[in-house]
């Protein structure tokens, strides 16, 4: 079990290459923000940075390829709910940091949950394979002999993480989830202020037995010549201020060998209350309530946070006093306190930082909410709230991010000025817009989208269900243009993406089929006197086929399908009417029926391996059908995907109708659930 932050410091480790190893050198000396008490020591002189990169490149990285999307994405949930186990022991750390029992939800399970997610993701949208079809083959040639097809697969480098001290573990995790389920190890590097919590959760995670050898090492301390080691197969994540982001992306050998490089940095967010709000509607209450979440959740301390809080003129000083009402209830202390509503900064470092940067920002703003009295003890900042009254000439406030519990509010004349206002932060990770009339929010929506990685909007309706302005979810886009890095750290399979190689494959459909393990078209088909239906995963292959025999369609048979199905849309029923459409020349055969007679001519009745049809993909009708015209089937196994945990797994068939045994007049994938070996019947 992990105890408790000690009342003496404690030397941290780095796990290196499979051990834990501590720094030789003095280190630094990292406290309590809620007392300033000595929490821990952090130091990684000494440390064999080579020897890092070396193993998660030669070891981590072979045996995370060993392992296919679904392994990868099941061994994650599995830590994961491992994590959630033990959480407890995460949050009785976490108090050190500053973080009260909500804040620490965020940072904690928001991490567990993040990576839960992703391996969720992982197998309902990747297939279970090492290589990753990327979007439709291109067909290169007339005669469909030379092909194209993009492919993914991992990068053979190490990810370095170099992350910030405001979410120790929440910010660990969203960077772990994409880059394992890629197949990448990870080299994590946390911030020293808070690395203790972050060590913490390493310990955790090694302690499961899960990860693979090399899959994670962590530095606690300085990263020395690491990322002069980088090459183009390994990538460099940051999190931080955009002045280091800068530093760190200007390193030669980055540059020199094309290293992928995402930062996710400064971010001056702004929250627009639309034109159409009064001080009693539900628009201006949600506004308020959100400015006012944003300036005390973490203190403060979130890259998302709002900064600048943008409103109509008349609404600036109804919105300080309903401000001020909840800042005025707001109780500052201890994090561990339960009547506590907002904690401290991760330092006392911090504190000073916050108030140089309210003093550059005052100078063009007036203090309209002074901060309050705070404990003695600890990096507490009480929030403030400042008015910029000319924010289109100002500068400090859209260049100076106060990193805490403050933000300014900005008046506006009309939308236009609103979009120019958000847009003076030159790239942000977020904005959200509080308007209940839809013209408002197609018109701040439209001006701010390109300066903004998301834009959130909310009214009275979504009050209950949104997730607010300051949550990224591993679905979306976290990142930002511009100022806030141009990095995306999640945005579902956007992320994982990030951490494979693009490449794209050209030869033959037989060639293809066999880099990719994907029937290619144009590729050989196998017809075999055991018909595909009759074979249970483990005897399947790809490119087993079968040719069906033909079936005639007959006017009563378009009558009966229309008649039956309620179908009766005029191409169907009258040919006068058909035959001035210009797509047709007489009464045609529905596409559904063209479907349904497909399954009819491929489908294998008997009970057996096949256990459900759960969809169709891609269906396109490509040349009408017409009374008298013979339908045939040619239906191949495209790909085979087993699934982990299940005694099943899912084939894609590419399934292609003939008209008269020439013409292709329908095309789609029948996708269905098949069990891995024979069942006893």
């Amino acid at each position: 079990m992990l105890d408790a932050i000690p009342t003496e410091p404690r030397r941290l480790e780095s796990y290196v290459a499979g051990r834990w190893q501590a720094g030789t050198g003095e280190g630094q000396v990292v406290t309590d923000a809620a007392t300033g008490d000595p929490v821990a020591r952090v130091d990684a002189t000494g440390i064999d940075m080579g020897e890092m990169l070396r193993h998660g490149r030669e070891v981590g990285g072979s045996r995370l390829r060993e392992m296919t999307t679904h392994q990868r994405a099941m061994m994650m949930k599995r830590i994961g709910l491992a994590l959630m186990e033990r959480k407890e022991e995460l949050y009785a750390i976490s108090t050190a940091t500053g973080a009260t029992r909500s804040d620490g939800w965020i940072d904690i399970e928001g991490g567990i949950g993040t990576m839960l997610s992703y391996a969720s993701k992982g197998r309902r949208e990747l297939p279970n394979a090492h290589v990753i079809p990327d979007g439709p083959p291109e067909i290169l040639s007339k005669d469909g002999s030379f092909i194209g097809q993009h492919i993914l697969m991992p990068l053979e480098g190490v990810a370095i993480h170099i992350n910030a001290f405001n979410f120790p573990v929440w910010g660990m995790l969203e960077k772990l989830a994409p880059t394992w389920l890629a197949g990448m190890p990870a080299i994590v590097k946390p911030a020293s202020q808070t690395s203790y919590l972050t060590e913490a959760c390493v310990r955790l995670m090694l302690e499961t037995g899960e990860l693979p050898e090399g899959a994670l090492q962590l530095i606690c301390g300085r990263t020395g010549d690491l990322l002069d080691r980088v090459t183009c197969q390994d990538v460099v994540t940051f999190t931080g201020s955009a002045a280091t982001a800068r530093k760190l992306r200007n390193t030669p050998a980055i540059i020199e060998n094309a290293v992928r490089f995402t930062a996710e940095a400064d971010s001056l967010n702004a929250c627009i209350l639309g034109s159409d709000a009064t001080p009693d509607s539900p628009e201006f209450e949600l506004f308020v309530k959100e400015v006012h979440r944003e300036m005390t959740a973490k203190a403060g301390q979130k890259c998302t946070a709002i900064r600048r809080a943008i409103l109509p003129r008349a609404l600036v000083e109804p919105a300080v006093e309903a401000l001020r009402a909840r800042i005025e209830k707001t109780v500052i202390g201890h994090p561990a306190d339960k009547e506590t509503r907002m904690g401290a900064l991760a330092s006392t470092d911090q504190v000073e930082e916050v108030r140089r940067a309210v003093e550059a920002i005052g100078a063009e703003a007036r203090v309209a909410i002074a901060p309050g009295s705070v404990p003695e003890k600890g990096a507490f900042v009480a929030p403030c709230v400042l008015v910029c009254d000319d924010p289109l000439t100002a500068k400090a406030p859209h260049e100076i991010e106060a990193f805490g519990p403050v933000c300014t509010l900005m008046p506006y004349d009309s939308l236009d000025e609103a979009i120019e206002i958000a847009n003076r932060g030159a790239g942000s990770l977020v904005a959200s817009v509080f308007t209940d009339d839809t013209e408002v929010a197609k018109t701040l929506g439209r001006g701010i989208a390109k300066l903004h990685g998301r834009v959130l909007f909310g009214n009275r309706l979504s009050a209950k269900t949104s997730t607010g302005h300051g949550s990224p979810l591993p679905q979306m886009v976290h990142g930002g243009p511009g100022r806030a890095g141009g990095g995306e750290e999640l945005g579902g399979m956007r992320a994982v993406k990030h951490f494979m190689q693009r490449t794209a494959l050209q030869g033959t459909p037989d060639q293809l089929t066999a880099v990719i393990g994907q029937w290619m078209p144009g590729a050989a088909r196998r017809e075999t006197e055991v018909h595909p239906f009759r074979r249970s995963l483990a005897e399947l292959e790809i490119g087993d086929t079968i040719v069906t025999p033909a079936r005639k369609v007959t006017l009563e048979d378009i009558e009966h399908f229309a008649n039956f199905t309620g179908d009766t849309f005029y191409a169907h029923m009258d040919e006068d009417a058909a035959a001035r459409n210009p797509f047709f020349e007489g009464r045609v055969a529905h596409g559904y029926l063209i479907v349904s007679f497909a399954a009819g001519l491929f489908v294998q009745p008997d009970e057996g391996p096949v256990l459900a049809n759960y969809g169709v993909d891609s269906l396109r009708f490509m040349t009408p059908v017409n009374a008298g015209d013979s339908l045939r089937v040619q239906l191949t196994a495209k790909q085979i995907n087993p699934r982990e945990t299940d005694d099943y797994g899912e084939v894609r068939w590419d399934c292609t109708v003939l008209r008269d045994d020439a013409e292709v007049v329908a095309q789609y994938d029948v996708l269905t659930l098949v069990a891995k070996q024979q069942r006893d019947l």
